[in-house]
């Protein structure tokens, strides 16, 4: 008989510094199944397989399954794992703006930067015998502030008992995505704003407030010298009047657009449309040296009953944050009134602007560039 088959399991394998999975791993290693049936398998689809629980297509089992035996029952927060984390990977658009990703045990993490000079980005010539030009790396002021995202799903033993595990995946995933969306609307914040140590992003103005033109484009690429433009995240109409541009009506931009959804800029960057940008700006970034996320382990599933009510509960969480590596490496377009090179987006409207609001109506008197 095969190791897997004859493991016991609990809810303690969740409470290891290693994780369910790891844990598992140690005690049934997948190297063992080499050469055989099981060969492509984890330790925790084994013992999916050892309790016949299939997990997806039509003849997937009821959720009933997962809880025969106290055994089995203790495979079902792995499983809520697996299914949150693929809607949120089914739904992730953060790959295509963080530079790194840092996973710590703790909840107090304090970033890195390097502040460079004119005589950096020169990278100037070094005569012999004399000494290499240093860049220094020090530790930031303030620590990263990591949010908790998450859901706690509740449902009757009749909602869930006798559903087929496919159709509760379906929802499963959908909780995956809207972490997904709260995550990347948190790493669009820190992008704009910082991370709370004085780094806020360079806010420049178009040339006809209100027009967006090709021209403005140009002017925000050529000012990331010596950073490469190469992501853009628009919001709805700053992407619509970049689609509409003369110069978008390219025959392979537009045929790339038309087959895959995937929109670049006249630029070639990669834009993202997304309502996370405050309306009428352009955040531009170098995906390379721009943004880390840090996050404090994985997905943490908790699960318990409320016999008196028949209630099933599983609490799904996701800790992380964002912290900006190079402050240049991140810049906004605007088409609004007001430069952040005059002012910084924390600090509050002036007298004068208070007046400009009631002429604009524009302002509504909210702080510029803060992200819905």
């Amino acid at each position: 008989m095969a190791i897997y088959e004859n493991i016991k399991l609990d809810k303690g394998l969740y409470g290891t510094s290693k994780g369910f999975l790891a844990e598992l791993e140690s005690i049934d290693p997948s190297e063992n199944y080499k050469g055989t049936s099981l060969e492509g398998l984890d330790a925790f689809e084994r013992q999916l397989k050892r309790f016949d629980i299939k997990v997806s297509g039509n003849m997937s089992s009821p959720v009933d399954k997962f809880f025969a035996t106290t055994d089995s029952a203790a495979l079902f927060p792995e499983y809520i794992s697996r299914a949150v984390r693929t809607g949120l990977e089914s739904a992730d658009v953060l790959s295509e703006i963080i530079a790194a990703k840092t996973v710590i045990d703790g909840l107090d993490y304090r970033p890195i930067t390097s502040v460079l000079t004119d005589d950096d980005k020169a990278l100037k010539e070094t005569a012999e015998g004399t000494a290499i030009p240093e860049t220094s790396v020090k530790t930031q002021e303030n620590l990263v502030k990591l949010k908790k995202r998450g859901r706690m799903l509740c449902a009757s033993y009749e909602a869930i008992r006798f559903q087929k595990l496919d159709l509760f995946t379906v929802t499963l995933k959908q909780i995956g995505a809207y972490i997904s969306l709260a995550l990347f609307k948190d790493a669009v914040s820190v992008l704009s704003l910082g991370d709370g140590n004085k780094n806020p992003a360079a806010t420049l103005k178009v040339s006809t407030a209100g027009k967006l033109t090709y021209s403005d484009l140009v002017s925000f690429w050529n000012g990331f010298d010596p950073y490469e433009l190469n992501t853009v995240i628009a919001s709805p109409d700053i992407a619509a009047a970049i689609l509409n541009m003369p110069e978008m009506r390219d025959a392979a931009a537009g045929l790339n657009f038309h087959a895959t959804g995937k929109a670049v800029t006249p630029l070639g960057a990669n834009m993202l449309k997304s309502s996370a940008a405050q309306a009428g700006t352009l955040i531009g970034l170098d995906k390379n040296c721009a943004l880390e996320m840090v996050e404090a382990g994985g997905i943490l599933t908790e699960y318990d009953k409320l016999i008196d009510r028949q209630i099933e509960r599983a609490a799904i969480t996701q800790t992380a944050g964002f912290a900006k590596i190079f402050t240049d490496a991140s810049k906004i377009l605007t088409k609004g009134l007001i430069n952040s090179t005059e002012r910084k987006p924390e600090q509050p409207f002036s007298g004068k602007e208070q007046n400009d609001k009631r002429k604009y109506g524009a302002l509504q008197g909210k702080k510029p560039f803060r992200l819905r």
